[in-house]
């Protein structure tokens, strides 16, 4: 039987992390149930451990628990999704306006621009859905502060659970041009066009999602 009472603090913070990490590259999906034995096994915790990341992430809205059910990955609302993208122009915009030009986050940013154009000739939505994340993280990376990363993950990682409720060509296929337009900017060294460019492209992608949104999951999610 494993235990972990003498574990370090962090041990329920890295293991909220591994689920958040799992909810970002689209592999536990909004409504699964997720087991508190199957998980406990495969991150070789205790399931006191699991329940206090479970609490830990309930909090940033990503599970939601339900008396006598379990613990269930939440459905964003569309309330949501509207705070998410008001955070995200703040965060974004910001970090892209007074990034330093020669970021090394630039070269993650073109990786995952060129991993996405690749990917979308193959029409693996879900993949490409994958690396616009990785872009605009590591935008924020350009902020250079660890505490915003760490939010701007789990802004991210709820994002995510609303992007998995809608058709994935019609929500990535449009974005992977304009991520690519962005990174010409930002290799010119031209920040503030591409900080307008960005601004204009969320207040873009927020109307769509929106839209696509309340015809598919409704506001009572």
């Amino acid at each position: 039987m494993k235990t972990d009472n003498n574990a370090p603090k962090t041990l329920n913070g890295s293991t909220a992390e591994s689920i958040r990490e799992k909810i970002l590259q689209g592999e536990f999906l909004p409504g699964q149930r997720l087991s508190e034995a199957t998980l406990s096994e495969s991150l070789s915790i205790s399931r006191n451990t699991l329940r206090e990341a479970f609490r830990l992430l309930s909090q940033e809205g990503l599970l939601k628990h339900e008396p006598n059910r379990g613990v269930f990955v939440a459905t964003p609302s569309v309330t949501a999704i509207i705070d998410i993208y008001r955070a995200r122009r703040l965060i974004e915009c910001q970090a892209l306006q007074l990034a330093y030009p020669h970021h090394p986050a630039k070269s993650l940013m073109r990786d995952a621009v060129e991993k996405a154009l690749r990917l979308q000739t193959e029409r693996n939505w879900q993949e490409v859905g994958t690396c616009n994340m990785e872009f605009h993280m590591a935008i924020v990376q350009m902020a250079d502060c660890e505490r915003i990363n760490q939010m701007f993950s789990r802004i991210m990682a709820e994002q995510r659970l609303a992007f998995c409720s809608l058709p994935p060509e019609q929500l990535h296929a449009p974005y992977v041009e304009q991520n690519a337009a962005i990174l010409e900017l930002v290799e010119a060294k031209k920040f503030t066009e591409a900080a307008a460019m960005l601004n204009d492209y969320l207040l873009l992608a927020e109307r769509s999602v929106l839209s696509t949104y309340s015809r598919y999951v409704g506001e009572g999610s």
